[in-house]
């Protein structure tokens, strides 16, 4: 039987009774709700767009946005497993700055007076102490929780001042700087980026990727006799994800270099400048590389082990989860010892990115990533979550920040907007599961 015949609608009677756009989602399955944030996304920059003077959908701030995303779009990912088992972190804003002090100090106090200063392996070193550091806090919160019974939210507000505190006391409030000059690159910047011809191979090579993604996930529904979607629908899906990815690559290789740089470069190089002026792309920036390699990794752990549907089963109903077996304990603590590392990345690409470590690095990132995981659809209920909504929603949270830096709005408005688009968030939520209820 040809592979057209074989094809089952999803919901025959639905798709009949429904619209020409219903039938569409139905053909496609794309999540309604991960549509409802790429619209406000894109109304968002178009608002802003308009009211800077066409400063928002540039090159340079889109991938300066970006950059900026990446931190809490990595914390973001974790945030979404502790929400969907019915728990919270407040102190991954603390953390990141008590592990980024931690590692600064490494690498610019201790290990240059036993390695010496510009030793190779001093970055490598540095970041492998942070995550080691940060895994260890997750797990200390994660055992106090899971094994004591104390509340996620006291031993994470605990936390949020401990840390907090702790970064202070390691260097009693000083500033440490430079890092090293290969851990910068963590940060972006003209360094910090891979160049045009490198994005639009990393470009093609996702894009590859995505066929064979939809090719395996057609080949296993007919392995095992479940529906699959139209032919059409397959190519839309194809067509729309490939052109995105390589729309990206392009605004990122759209950015050039500064002005200054490029000269010293070309003089550094023997390169001679014409007299239009010599363009060299940034191209996509590491820190952006790093959230994108954490969010396919935790798509991939929520989605595809044992550990991710013990993590869901949880959140659907903990105590149904205990009796079937599940030790919920030790998955709680995993999830902890999980955020904890997840907050060391972000702590590497922020401390990167400043070219310091501060006390004060970090502050109020703990609500930043939890409006993330919110806003992408994590419910406060449990058991329901996306990592990719979660990104999509550290994306939204930065350019209402961005946009209204641009607009010169002042800080506290800042704060005001963000705190009602959080409450919005859950409202809507909460609107949403009524409905589908």
């Amino acid at each position: 039987m040809s592979d057209a015949t074989a094809e089952v609608p999803v919901d025959r009677a639905r798709a009949t009774e429904a619209g020409p756009i219903g039938r569409f989602l139905n053909a496609t399955e794309l999540d309604t709700r991960m549509l409802g944030m790429l619209g406000a996304l894109l109304i968002i920059w178009l608002m802003f767009h308009v009211l800077s003077g066409g400063l928002f959908l540039t090159p340079r701030n889109l991938w300066n946005l970006s950059v900026q995303s990446a931190s809490v779009a990595v914390m973001a990912t974790g945030m979404v497993l502790v929400i969907v088992t019915r728990n919270i972190d407040l102190s991954v804003g603390s953390i990141l700055g008590f592990v980024g002090m931690i590692m600064g100090v490494t690498q610019a106090q201790l290990l240059p007076g036993i390695l010496g200063f510009g030793h190779p392996a001093i970055w490598l070193l540095a970041a492998l102490a942070g995550l080691c550091v940060g895994v260890t806090i997750g797990a200390l919160h994660g055992f106090v929780i899971a094994y004591l019974g104390v509340p996620a939210f006291i031993v994470t507000l605990g936390g949020l001042l401990v840390w907090r505190g702790g970064a202070w006391w390691v260097t009693s409030g000083q500033t440490v700087a430079p890092m090293d000059a290969t851990f910068r690159l963590m940060g972006g910047g003209v360094d910090g980026s891979i160049g045009a011809t490198w994005s639009w191979i990393v470009g093609i090579v996702a894009c590859v990727a995505v066929v064979l993604m939809l090719m395996n996930a057609r080949s296993q529904r007919r392995r095992f006799s479940f529906p699959r979607r139209p032919i059409w629908a397959e190519a839309f899906l194809g067509a729309v994800t490939c052109s995105l990815i390589l729309g990206a690559v392009w605004v990122a290789n759209s950015y050039p270099w500064p002005v200054g740089i490029v000269r010293r470069y070309a003089q550094a190089n023997n390169i001679e400048i014409p007299e239009g002026g010599l363009f060299i792309a940034h191209g996509i920036a590491i820190p952006v590389l790093i959230a994108l390699v954490v969010g396919i990794a935790m798509t991939f752990i929520a989605n595809r082990t044992r550990f991710g549907r013990y993590v869901f089963a949880i959140g659907g109903n903990p105590e149904a989860a205990e009796l079937a077996g599940i030790n919920t304990r030790w998955v709680t603590m995993k999830i902890f010892m999980l955020m904890g590392g997840l907050a060391a990345v972000g702590a590497m690409i922020s401390t990167a990115r400043l070219n310091a470590a501060t006390n004060a690095q970090g502050t109020l990132d703990e609500l930043l990533v939890i409006a993330a995981a919110v806003i992408g659809g994590t419910s406060l209920s449990g058991g329901v979550g996306t990592i990719a909504g979660a990104m999509l929603g550290a994306m939204l949270m930065q350019s209402l920040a961005s946009g209204m830096i641009l607009l010169g709005v002042d800080t506290p408005l800042q704060n005001i907007v963000v705190g009602l688009a959080l409450v919005v968030a859950v409202w809507l939520d909460t609107v949403y599961r009524r409905r589908v209820g």
